[in-house]
């Protein structure tokens, strides 16, 4: 064979794989996003039961079709603290059963159905064409990516089909076949599988590549088991993915991707130790369910890419049944290796708001969705906090406070930002409209907290007038004053158990306080305004008084919108019914 025939298989070989990584990148994404409610749903289903995690690892994997997504979400759920070690670790090992799909649906790629696949290709890229839906052309696009798939699994099995009728075409088939025998370690092919998917980021990829070589004739490494090492290899290799996103993440983010890690790397020790000592595994156990030879389709023998997709499965579920009763072991052992640093156990909660804002998470809009009300709650918390100190500043005529008041408001600023810019890339990454619509209503709600904490900002203000005018008010007013915010605390309350659980039956209650309020607000400035004109206050008192109330009742008019966001129409369809 010259250099230029080799040249040619090596391109074709390298096209087809980026052909092939092409379609299945748009068919994660488009699939992503086809199941966005479905991926949310699972994912807030992390009990702490170990098989229901693996179910929900699976069924996620399958729906976003690619193991790799699945980890780098559950690293980022677990980074955002809205899942445990013990969770993640269960979903990990349920996502390795998930992904083992994939190299069946490969094993089919030599089939005379692969000829379908290109109709539907078609028919995916028309749909994308002329249909105005948005969710069509989703749909359209996993149409379209199967296609792509399928096309890049033709070209690198087309480079490594040969007419062994020919002379020439046998002298290529013996030419790559003897490339092919030269590594026989299974060390070596086991390291080969793990470079490899590092490389290319993707364990299916290098499992299409050997599935197309097996089913094209070609001999790995001699035969036997050799195949199989390259594709425990793979499986490793498949963690680099989860452990780059964990870099710069929490520290049990770090320990999400080293359990994946772990998992893979004692999983592939077993099976290693088997396969060496069993060197007719492949043909005795494999081949007796897939015999060769008895598997012709299109002039193919599709025996060997099923052998391989077989053991594929085998190693993953296998491991997963021999682990899962161990995973308070694994979750123990990352946390033993990634330790706590002692500026993180020590810091400021409060520092940096919205801090820890996760990219990943963006790859499923809903989920990242569900993780920003979970923040913006911490925020909104945040906030009223601000708001309390301000108010009891106010009744202990405390001007000291002024400075931490301007400090927690720059904070509140700066979260503010944060989270509009995650917002914004949200809205990119979106293909629901009613997932728009929500976006929209938090823009609206981080507007909300910004106002309690300037609001919280001028109640220190009126501190500072009472103190420097030297103003006193009467006991009568504090403990209305006092009656009067303990009913905004509650609304606050009641606001964010609606705001975080979507729960509006709760909402006729809170305008039922949020009224309340506002007729305390009126009964403050009449009963003020009485003793005015009895003599029984002195006018000075009033700007304080009067703005005072006011503010409070701005705070509450905010908290309530906050709540109102939730409910169909939102923030906006409230405020046009009051």
């Amino acid at each position: 064979m010259g250099a230029w025939e080799i040249v040619t298989i090596v391109l074709e070989i390298f096209g087809g794989m980026g052909t092939f990584l092409i379609g299945m990148r748009m068919l994660s994404e488009n699939m992503t996003k086809l199941a966005h409610g479905k991926l949310k749903k699972m994912l807030n289903k992390t009990a702490n039961s170990r098989f229901a995690g693996v179910g929900i690892g699976a069924a996620v994997t399958v729906l976003g079709q690619s193991s790799a997504f699945t980890t780098v979400m559950v690293v980022g759920l677990v980074n955002a603290g809205i899942m445990t070690l013990f969770q993640a670790t269960a979903i990990i090992m349920g996502a390795n059963i998930g992904t083992t799909l994939n190299a069946w649906v490969i094993a089919l790629g030599g089939s005379d159905i692969t000829v379908l696949f290109f109709i539907l290709a078609a028919v995916g890229v028309l749909m994308m064409m002329f249909s105005k839906k948005e969710r069509v052309v989703t749909l359209g696009s996993v149409i379209a990516a199967f296609g792509i798939i399928f096309v890049g699994l033709k070209f690198m099995s087309g480079a490594l089909t040969f007419d062994t009728a020919t002379a020439e075409g046998e002298a290529a088939f013996n030419a790559v076949s003897g490339i092919l025998q030269r590594i026989a370690n299974p060390c070596l092919l086991l390291l080969l599988g793990i470079v490899i998917t590092a490389l290319v980021q993707s364990s299916t990829a290098v499992n299409a590549i050997i599935l197309t070589m097996v089913s094209s004739g070609l001999v790995i490494g001699g035969g036997g088991n050799a195949a199989l090492y390259i594709i425990i290899g793979s499986n490793i290799g498949t963690c680099v993915t989860a452990l780059i996103s964990s870099l710069g993440a929490s520290p049990n983010a770090k320990r999400a991707a080293l359990i994946h890690f772990l998992f893979n790397l004692f999983g592939a020790i077993i099976f290693m130790v088997i396969l060496v000592c069993w060197t007719g595994f492949a043909d005795t156990v494999l081949g007796s369910v897939f015999p060769t030879g008895k598997m012709l389709f299109a002039g193919r023998d599709m025996a060997p890419g099923m052998q391989i997709a077989l053991f594929h499965t085998l190693f993953n579920t296998v491991n997963t049944l021999l682990f899962l009763p161990f995973v308070k072991v694994f979750v123990w052992i990352a946390e033993h290796l990634v330790r706590e640093k002692k500026q993180e156990e020590k810091g400021d909660v409060h520092a940096d708001l919205y801090g820890e804002l996760d990219d990943r998470l963006l790859r499923s809009p809903s989920v990242a969705l569900g993780y920003m009300y979970q923040e913006t709650g911490k925020v909104f918390s945040y906030a009223m906090a601000e708001l309390d100190k301000a108010f009891d500043a106010f009744l202990n005529r405390d001007v000291s406070v002024t400075e931490e008041i301007v400090k927690r408001n720059a904070e509140l600023a700066a979260a503010n930002r944060k989270g509009v810019s995650y917002l914004v890339k949200l809205t990119a990454q979106s293909a629901a409209l009613e997932d728009e619509k929500t976006v929209s209503d938090l823009h609206y709600v981080l507007n909300d907290i910004m106002r309690v904490g300037e609001l919280a900002d001028n109640v220190t203000k009126y501190t500072r007038h009472t103190v420097e005018d030297e103003l006193v008010f009467s006991d009568e007013f504090l403990e209305m004053l006092r009656a009067m915010y303990a009913k905004i605390r509650r609304l606050y309350e009641l606001t964010l158990e609606i705001f975080l659980e979507k729960d509006t039956g709760k909402l006729p209650e809170l305008d039922a306080l949020e009224d309340e309020i506002d007729e305390d607000r009126k009964l403050l400035v009449s009963t003020h305004i009485d003793r005015l004109n009895e003599g029984k206050c002195d006018p000075k008192n009033s700007s304080v008084f009067i703005n005072l109330v006011g503010n409070l009742e701005r705070a509450a008019d905010h908290i309530t919108y906050i709540a109102h966001s939730v409910e169909e129409g939102g923030r906006e369809a409230y405020i046009e019914k009051i």
